[in-house]
């Protein structure tokens, strides 16, 4: 599926077809534009699009409002890219586009299920880019130029989307012809931090002896929001949630939140799920000299050039006990909390610079009040959180959670 307004780039568009076709792809040229008549016949007309989003071409144009527009398109074609999947006839996407088409492909590729080869040509492509990429696998290539003709410049970076995207694609309908592979292993998330990852890393060979496949997070406000999304899809045997610290940036306003609905896939799809207090004792910020003037004399730790990590005191930490112990007590499935009274990463332990017994103990406590008479497992240890029994401890425990949802002796 190549798409896209072909109101305003129709040779781009011309150019990139072409191009697939003599890589023998079969490409759907889809419309997005709204407000010219193109040279280029799409194979789904911008009126079509329209219509599969509820409206007109016509009505779009009488109300002259661009966003209302964009909105409308973009339901259109993601209509139009989820009936193509369905009916199996869709290998990939394709979009060009300056901030308005980035909008609408955004739209699109994000709705595309995790495998899809997705990729969107855009001069957006240089900045902050999560809004076009969200929790999906989308592939960005900047523009250099701007998508307005074919140049000298934009020849060669159409062109090699154009190689890129028919070579995912190929590739996708290969995976997609093999049957699926019999030694497939039930999927498991973890979670990371540079100071857990003693802890995951041990879970994880425990896991991986126990038949299961398991995907590390890094936490880091992406990486929880993309592990939350997978959990909601329903791809997931259970969630190993030993590294938490996403929730302190959300409450600290730290710089890697992953938002306020962190912490609550499982919980309401019933996944199985353990989950710790790691990398609770930091917020993240960047540069030092980025860290808000409101912390000045807090404990601070330079990670490197980039990171400075906050150690939360101890009403932070009762404020993060709370949430973290709220959203869990509300699991609609098997759940454990393992808490790590010997410290919560690998710079909260004796002699390390963010020991501080009394913020975890505010933390251990808030989490354990707001846990009260739920059914949630209590798991209270005197261990690190990187402690090799503690952490084989907490992945033996998933495990016997999951068996015990689908019923296994």
């Amino acid at each position: 599926m190549l798409f896209g307004s072909l109101d305003t780039k129709d040779r781009e568009y011309a150019f990139v077809r072409d191009l697939l076709v003599e890589q023998g792809l079969d490409v759907v040229l889809v419309d997005t534009g709204v407000l010219g008549t193109p040279a280029l016949t799409a194979d789904v007309t911008a009126d079509a699009v329209a219509e599969a989003a509820g409206t007109s071409l016509r009505a779009l144009r009488a109300r002259g409002e661009r966003g209302h527009a964009l909105t409308a398109m973009a339901a259109g074609a993601r209509a139009v890219a989820e009936d193509l999947y369905a009916r199996g006839r869709l290998s990939g996407a394709l979009a060009l586009g300056g901030s308005g088409g980035s909008s609408i492909a955004a739209t699109v590729l994000q709705a595309l299920p995790l495998g899809v080869p997705k990729l969107l040509v855009s001069t957006m492509a240089a900045g902050d880019v999560s809004a076009y990429v969200g929790t999906s696998d989308v592939t960005l290539m900047y523009s250099v130029v701007d998508v307005a003709g074919v140049n000298s410049v934009s020849r060669q970076v159409l062109a090699n989307a154009a190689g890129a995207i028919a070579g995912m694609a190929t590739a996708y309908d290969a995976r997609r012809a093999a049957a699926a592979a019999p030694e497939d292993k039930p999927l498991v998330a973890a979670t990371m931090f540079g100071v857990t990852t003693p802890a995951v890393d041990t879970a994880r060979r425990r896991l991986e002896q126990l038949g299961y496949e398991v995907l590390v997070f890094h936490a880091t406000g992406s990486g929880g929001r993309t592990m939350e999304s997978l959990v909601a899809d329903g791809h997931l045997a259970g969630v190993l949630d030993l590294t938490t610290t996403e929730i302190a940036d959300e409450v600290g306003g730290g710089v890697l939140s992953a938002g306020p609905d962190r912490l609550t896939a499982a919980a309401a799809a019933g996944v199985p799920q353990v989950v710790s207090l790691g990398a609770l004792d930091m917020v993240n910020f960047g540069p030092a000299s980025t860290v808000p003037q409101r912390f000045e004399g807090r404990t601070l730790l330079v990670h490197n050039e980039a990171v400075t990590l906050m150690r939360t005191n101890a009403a932070e930490c009762a404020e993060i006990g709370a949430v973290l112990g709220t959203k869990l007590a509300a699991s609609t499935g098997p759940a454990a909390l393992f808490v790590p009274r010997g410290g919560f990463s690998a710079v909260d332990a004796p002699d390390g610079p963010f020991w501080d017994p009394e913020a975890d103990a505010a933390c251990i406590g808030a989490a354990l009040d707001a846990l009260d008479g739920s059914a949630v497992e209590i798991v209270d240890t005197e261990r690190n959180v990187n402690d090799t029994e503690f952490a084989e401890s907490a992945a033996d425990r998933l495990h016997r959670l999951i068996q015990r949802e689908r019923h296994e002796p």
